[in-house]
């Protein structure tokens, strides 16, 4: 039986609408009541998660930021990864100026953006938001920059092109067809995971994973188990063709999937 269950929270565990419903809650608050360990594994900023494992009120590690960012059960934060300045430098200004894509940055406790312009709310919920001004930035401290776009192939276009400039100190990946994160080398929730549960006196055989983006990918991979959404990227579905696909967050898949595994009697 697997002692540590990790999900992503857009596209997986939350509904279309940025929800937790209230079986969601139910099974998660049953989950560690029986000491299994519940651990968020998410590109979303650590206040933001805050707030969500407030309301649901379970003791369970965070993995934000896609990995870059480590709290602990009690909050603490145990593991922290920053970009290089010199390649901050580059993110940050690199698609400045174009119209059709946006540059966000995940800066300590801060989620700013390069232009003034409404956004999603699962982006802004719970962080500060500001818009930052060229050059005034610092470049330390920034553990995360994303690009967001409607144009799935300006931003596939910007993820060669950031492989090619940086090769093997980032890891690029798409959270979303409209969202493309750079983060540390080395840095991924699977990695992060792998801390975590060593931290838990567990390892990665005992950890099952539930995904929808490319920025699963190594935790689907690296865990005793990895499921995918069936509202997930074809392009993970693709990735990924041995592990299993269950349902759509439209319907709370995960929850019902940790249903059935861990309360089927």
């Amino acid at each position: 039986m697997f002692r540590i269950v990790a999900s992503d929270l857009d596209g997986t565990l939350l509904t279309p609408d940025y929800r937790l419903t209230s079986f969601t809650k139910k099974i998660l608050q049953l989950l560690t009541n029986r000491n299994i360990h519940f651990v968020f594994a998410t590109g979303r900023h650590h206040i933001n998660v805050m707030k969500i494992r407030e309301n649901l009120k379970i003791d369970s590690y965070m993995i934000t930021s896609n990995g870059a960012r480590i709290h602990n059960s009690d909050g603490k934060l145990i593991a922290s990864y920053n970009l290089d300045t010199d390649i901050v430098s580059d993110l940050l200004y690199i698609v400045h100026h174009d119209a059709q894509i946006i540059t966000n940055v995940f800066y300590n406790d801060k989620l700013l953006m390069n232009k003034s312009i409404l956004q999603p709310r699962w982006l802004t919920n719970g962080a500060n938001f500001d818009v930052y001004q060229k050059n005034t930035l610092p470049l330390d401290g920034i553990c995360k920059v994303y690009f967001t776009s409607n144009n799935y192939q300006r931003l596939l276009c910007l993820e060669k092109e950031l492989n090619t400039r940086w090769e093997h100190r980032v890891n690029v990946s798409f959270s979303l067809p409209t969202c493309l994160e750079v983060m540390p080398e080395g840095v991924s929730k699977g990695h992060a995971l792998e801390k975590v549960a060593k931290l838990l006196g567990c390892q990665l055989k005992d950890c099952i994973s539930f995904g929808d983006g490319m920025n699963d990918q190594e935790m689907l991979s690296m865990a005793g188990k990895g499921c995918i959404m069936s509202n997930a990227q074809q392009r993970l579905k693709d990735t990924l063709p041995l592990l299993e696909i269950i349902g759509s967050n439209k319907y709370d898949a995960v929850s019902h999937y940790l249903q059935c595994i861990f309360f089927h009697n």
